[in-house]
């Protein structure tokens, strides 16, 4: 059976280039072909912290794979077209106006709106910044974000949310990452806009590299 393989940041540029035909034999997992993609170009064994995605839903790397799959390998996130609901959950590849995405969720009727703005540090980790740059699995990206949208709806009485992340190269000032909370009250606000920004960098396939004034380096930023 034929299965494409989709690859993203570190795992990319190691095979240098973002997909890979397979052929493996009937009732072969993720995990197999793993191993053919790894013995192919020299990767390794699997990293404990990779996850992988059968046709853009989360999978063990156990599951069985029909032919036809498309299989995603998911490295550890640092944490999309623009959807509607309940506000606005989007990836974009130009600058972000935050107050212009807030004015977009606030109604009178709110006694509370939150915003986290992420925005590019010109230090980190010891090093000198000079660019980063995200990267992400688009279809699946924008669908783990509605999700988070619906499900922080259903565990705070909140009324409107937008969650709107940058792709693509960003320089030092420049915010990558809006979330946004609009509530009768403050206290759900802030639980709800916490929870979704946690949630975001940890859960959805956007990935962050680190341009320093001497090297780069692919960043697992867990909160």
């Amino acid at each position: 059976m034929n299965v494409r393989v989709v690859l993203f940041a570190k795992p990319r540029e190691l095979v240098g280039k973002p997909q890979v035909e397979l052929a493996l034999p009937t009732g072969s997992t993720p995990a197999d072909a793993w191993s053919q993609l790894s013995s192919r170009y020299d990767l390794g064994p699997l990293p404990r912290s990779f996850r992988c995605a059968v046709n853009s839903e989360y999978a063990g790397w156990d599951a069985p794979l029909k032919d036809g799959d498309e299989l995603a390998v998911i490295p550890p996130v640092s944490g999309g077209a623009v959807g509607e609901r309940r506000g606005m959950v989007a990836l974009r590849d130009d600058s972000l106006d935050a107050g212009a995405i807030a004015a977009r969720i606030r109604s009178d009727l709110d006694g509370g709106l939150v915003v986290f703005e992420g925005v590019v540090r010109s230090q980190s980790r010891g090093k000198e910044v000079r660019a980063l740059v995200y990267e992400a699995y688009g279809s699946m990206a924008q669908r783990q974000m509605e999700q988070l949208a619906e499900e922080a709806s259903k565990r705070w009485p909140i009324s409107n949310i937008a969650v709107v992340h940058r792709v693509g190269t960003l320089q030092v000032g420049e915010t990558s990452v809006v979330i946004a909370v609009s509530a009768p009250h403050r206290a759900e606000a802030f639980d709800a806009c916490e929870w979704l920004i946690d949630e975001l960098k940890r859960t959805v396939p956007i990935w962050k590299k680190e341009i320093y004034s001497q090297g780069e380096a692919w960043i697992d930023d867990r909160p």
